[in-house]
């Protein structure tokens, strides 16, 4: 009897762990959160054992978990989708089957996956793309890069600019029936980080003569020197994107060094001499006031100088837009950002707000205050179809 109990408890509290996930209030239909989180706690838990074993990195065993949900390039009734490469690297192509009697709308987009996860062929990526494709009647180009932790920044910067700048090109643009003055850069998280680098980037590179007409950010991640947002504070354990596996994609991107990724949880990793940056990121006069919620800012903490020098990235602007001075700002295109209120990452995208809008750069906010990362692409469920019909309206309305 002692060890049925005993058995029995276990049993309990391993089943409590992964089912029980607080929920706000506000959160329609708790059990797809409920879900995603018991399928994110199950393969982290399994990766980082793997890992512990020496067998495998983390990410690598999560990115071998993930493929299986990737679907091959398949053409529809409405969409013809193709897979190629835009100067080596490479992407998949997604072309409506009905007559255009015009060009039509050009629309690059960039997975997420924290540099380190995803691809073009993710389902819910290719959903995604497939459906702008069809319902905007646009050509979307949807690429690839190169993830952590064998490569690490700037490859992923690099490949996204690269494809980007191929699909640029006049005559790339005329194979594909597109309309040079109607295209757009978007991305999620990790991808939205990257468009927003390569937006900031193409702005300013004399080389390139065709510019986009907007760029969409939905969830960016756009900063890594302060992660002690109120963000960070109230959704530091949110099912999905907690803030260690966060801090833990960021400083994969740089280096497989674990001791960055302990000197930013301990925010110890920027060198003093590096102080003037953090006024890009001032969430106390950054923020709306409703995000601070009595939030007390802290200054900064300074660490020594090693980090910065071995891996100068984290303070790079191609991997931290935010970061940028105001004078890159100045003449970026109309701009969408997509935040949700129960994410860590929702700060980032609302203090860029506030820095575009001051730089003069036409912005639309959508706040998702019943929204978590990624909800955009819970497809059957009614907060996803929302976010996406949200995101669809903006870009039909001005791509």
């Amino acid at each position: 009897m002692g060890r049925k109990t005993c058995l029995f408890l276990i049993v309990g509290v391993f089943l409590a762990y992964y089912i029980q996930t607080p929920v706000p209030e506000n959160i329609e239909e708790r059990w797809t959160l409920v879900y995603m989180n018991i399928f994110m706690k199950t393969v982290t838990n399994l990766a980082g054992f793997v890992e512990v074993l020496g067998l495998s990195h983390v990410s690598d065993t999560i990115q071998f978990f993930l493929s299986l949900h990737e679907v091959p390039p398949t053409s529809d009734e409405n969409v013809t989708v193709t897979e190629t490469t835009f100067n080596n690297i490479p992407v998949r192509v997604y072309v409506p089957k009905r007559k255009s009697e015009t060009l039509r709308r050009g629309l690059f987009y960039i997975h997420g996956g924290g540099w380190c996860l995803g691809s073009a062929a993710m389902y819910f990526t290719d959903f995604l793309s497939r459906r702008t494709a069809d319902r905007l009647d646009t050509v979307v180009i949807s690429t690839n890069y190169r993830l952590a932790p064998k490569y690490h920044f700037p490859i992923q910067f690099e490949d996204v600019y690269n494809s980007l700048k191929w699909f640029l090109h006049q005559d790339v643009l005329e194979k594909y029936g597109v309309n040079p003055e109607r295209i757009g850069v978007s991305g999620d998280s990790a991808g939205g980080n990257l468009a927003a680098a390569v937006t900031q980037q193409l702005l300013h590179d004399p080389n390139v003569k065709i510019k986009p007409k907007i760029q969409s950010l939905l969830f960016p991640a756009l900063q890594s020197i302060d992660m002690d947002l109120p963000s960070y504070r109230e959704n530091e354990y949110f099912p999905g994107l907690p803030k260690s596996f966060t801090v833990r994609l960021w400083s994969e991107y740089f280096t497989t060094d674990r001791s960055l990724e302990k000197a930013m949880l301990s925010k110890q990793h920027v060198p003093a001499e590096s102080s003037h940056l953090f006024r890009f990121v001032n969430w106390s006069s950054l923020l709306p006031e409703k995000f601070k919620k009595g939030h007390i800012y802290h200054s900064p903490t300074f660490g020594g100088s090693e980090l910065a020098r071995k891996y100068p990235g984290f303070l790079d602007m191609r991997a931290a837009p935010l970061l940028a001075e105001d004078s890159m700002l100045h003449g970026l295109p109309m701009t969408y950002i997509m935040t949700s209120q129960y994410d860590v990452l929702r700060d980032d995208g609302l203090m860029y707000v506030t820095r575009l809008r001051n730089a003069g750069v036409q912005v639309t906010l959508n706040h998702v205050e019943d929204g978590f990362h990624g909800a955009i692409f819970l497809y059957q469920s009614k907060i996803g179809e929302r976010l996406e019909n949200q995101y669809l309206s903006w870009l039909d309305e001005n791509l």
